[in-house]
């Protein structure tokens, strides 16, 4: 939007496909949202009243600006206990949210002109995180008959003496896609032989159904070079809390903290506080909740295999299906209107998430089974889809 008080690198500013998402909710009134991944599942009721707890008793000022040590020292405990990975605690920075991290990262890393390999279909924020920090995104196409796995000889292709760092997001946001072991080690070696930086975004680690989740940091050589960003909203149903952190060598978790300094000094300290408590918690909350989404995904993906006009490869991991609609003969916008406007189910064009992904929707799975039906009932009787 033009507008002299709007600085112009705003002004050709354009509203995703997914931020407008919300926009529609109110105005079908029987509407199923496949749109957005914000799990139905409230946070857990054991970490709501330990933070509240927190609360009354004061835990409402200000934290140590790297984050409060106590989490830090938690998430040291975590990632040994789960990944036999050996954190210190000034190699940890708590973040408000793993977007936030993200920026923070970036901002951190990045001269201008720096280029950002973004593997794509990709989450829709990243291209507009990387150009924030005045950096170029460079998109890495992957392909649903390659299984969505990155091919080295392309990412090489990509590479030039601008480019800085690539994005990894495993299992991924949006194609449900998770990265092999091999895949993984390649992607290393290529990393190392032309001085790069890994940011690791690493928000669905427990949504890995076919095989177990491995931090790309643990990889060999892989410390040094790697930036980690997680999350508390998806492994521990608190989007709401805004609530990340930062996984990085000393040096630049020190600078990271400089400049949330200017940002929003420190996160919120009730949110730190339930993440903490979500961490001690984790083996009797994640496991039911884990296995609900698994459920309602693979519910999804039979359903989804039934209709005519659409393929799909089998889930691998997150709450997220990207089905193919090409046979169809529509865009993923044309199909994606008709499935709101004739089912009243609403999900995302596979174009939001780079042009690659024209030809597929998104399907966030955040809704019990009854629901999911219900959505599949509608769409079967839709013509394109009989």
């Amino acid at each position: 939007m033009k507008h002299p008080h709007i600085s112009k690198r705003y002004w050709n500013s354009q509203t995703t496909a997914m931020g407008a998402s919300g926009d529609l909710l109110e105005l079908y009134p029987n509407l199923i949202n496949f749109s957005l991944g914000d799990p139905d599942l409230t946070t857990d009721s054991r970490i709501i009243e330990a933070a509240f707890k927190d609360a009354l008793d004061g835990y409402t000022h200000y934290t140590n600006f790297y984050g409060m040590v106590e989490l830090r020292e938690a998430l040291v405990d975590y990632y040994k206990e789960e990944y036999d990975y050996k954190l210190a605690i000034d190699e940890i920075m708590i973040t408000t949210s793993g977007c936030h991290a993200m920026w923070l990262v970036l901002e951190a890393i990045l001269d201008d002109g720096d280029e950002v390999i973004i593997p794509s279909p990709h989450f829709t924020p990243y291209p507009s995180q990387v150009k924030l920090a005045r950096g170029i995104p460079v998109f890495l196409d992957l392909l649903e008959d390659e299984d969505y796995q990155i091919d080295g000889d392309r990412l090489e292709a990509l590479i030039t003496n601008r480019t800085k760092a690539i994005i990894l997001n495993s299992p991924c946001n949006p194609t449900g896609a998770s990265l092999t072991r091999k895949t993984m080690e390649e992607i290393a070696k290529i990393v190392e032989k032309h001085d790069l930086v890994v940011i690791a975004d690493d928000i669905y680690t427990k949504f890995s159904f076919t095989e177990p989740f491995i931090p790309f940091t643990t990889l060999e050589g892989m410390r040094e070079r790697t930036i980690t960003i997680g999350s508390f909203s998806k492994d521990y149903a608190m989007t709401g809390w805004r609530i990340g952190y930062i996984l990085s060598h000393p040096q630049m978790i020190n600078v990271i903290k400089d400049i949330n300094e200017n940002n929003v000094f420190t996160a919120p300290s009730i949110s730190q506080r339930a993440a903490l408590h979500g961490l001690r918690l984790r083996d009797e909350i994640q496991p039911p909740m884990i296995e609900e989404y698994k459920n309602r995904v693979f519910c999804a993906y039979g359903r989804l295999k039934e209709l005519k006009n659409v393929s799909i490869l089998p889930p691998k991991g997150t709450f997220y299906l990207f089905p193919n609609i090409k046979a169809t003969g529509l865009s993923s916008q044309e199909v994606a209107d008709r499935l709101l406007k004739e089912a009243q189910v609403l999900v995302i064009p596979g174009h939001a998430f780079g042009e690659i992904g024209e030809g597929y929707i998104r399907l966030a799975v955040t809704v019990g089974e009854d629901i999911i039906n219900e959505a599949f009932d509608r769409i079967a009787k839709m013509d394109i889809f009989k």
